[in-house]
């Protein structure tokens, strides 16, 4: 299975899992860059796979269906016109077309119902968890979007994960305001800078990274203690109150 992707709006990315001439599309927020990569390769669109409810996640979805109309898995916690498969935790996603198969994860935070699919080594986490960053909170709380993110760190280390913004560059200079002194922020941000002069994109990663250069992976570390407290104006008992202080500033930044 190859993962390809597709470039959309200013700095999405839509995921193409392809396998012979068969093909899914992850998050398909526009439907011509996939129309025209599946007609330009050959490829016969099997399913698609969505995360949340946002318009640059699904709003290529009615133009796919009346030229493909195929199997649509996902979120049951949200509304989303064409979605024929309703997944949640617990649930699996068989691709035969692609010989794939993905556990379904409820992470909400970002949205109220998003969520993830990993398996085959690999993590589509959408909105969730960015290249040393973490999505918006647009409709959950911090409570959620935490513990959404202690489920994706449980995942195995050498996971690569597949999220579909290009924010990296704009993380780590966040990261780096967190934590000035972490070397690691520091060499990230240098081997970032050079894949994107050269037009390459940092994702996917792998999910090791995130913890010494994602601070919303960090809350039980000094640095992002102390610049989180300093933030708040006040001491914090919990890594929650960490990460909604951290989340807060960024919101900001």
């Amino acid at each position: 299975m190859q993962i390809i992707p597709l470039p959309a709006f200013r700095d999405n990315y839509i995921w193409v899992l392809r396998n012979d001439r068969h093909a899914v599309v992850v998050d398909p927020g526009d439907a011509e860059p996939v129309l025209r990569y599946l007609a330009d390769e050959g490829l016969s669109l099997e399913a698609i796979l969505v995360t949340h409810h946002h318009s640059d996640h699904v709003g290529g979805l009615p133009a796919l269906l009346a030229a493909s109309p195929v199997p649509v898995y996902g979120p049951a916690r949200e509304n989303i016109a064409g979605i024929s498969h309703p997944v949640a935790e617990g649930g699996e996603v068989r691709l035969p077309g692609i010989d794939a198969c993905f556990k379904v994860l409820d992470i909400p935070g970002h949205t109220a119902g998003h969520v993830g699919y990993y398996g085959e080594g690999v993590l589509f986490c959408g909105d969730t968890l960015f290249a040393a960053g973490c999505g918006r909170l647009f409709e959950g709380t911090p409570a959620q979007m935490y513990a959404s993110l202690n489920k994706l760190a449980a995942l195995p280390g050498d996971t690569r994960v597949y999220c579909t913004h290009e924010y990296t560059l704009s993380n780590l200079a966040f990261a780096a305001a967190v934590e000035p002194d972490n070397t690691a922020v520091i060499a990230r941000i240098a081997t970032s800078q050079a894949l994107r002069a050269a037009d390459q994109p940092t994702v996917p990663f792998l999910l090791a990274g995130e913890f010494d250069t994602n601070p919303f992976l960090r809350s039980d570390a000094p640095a992002v203690i102390r610049q989180a407290e300093a933030q708040a104006g006040h001491a914090l008992t919990t890594p929650v109150e960490v990460f909604a202080a951290i989340r807060e500033w960024k919101n900001r930044f």
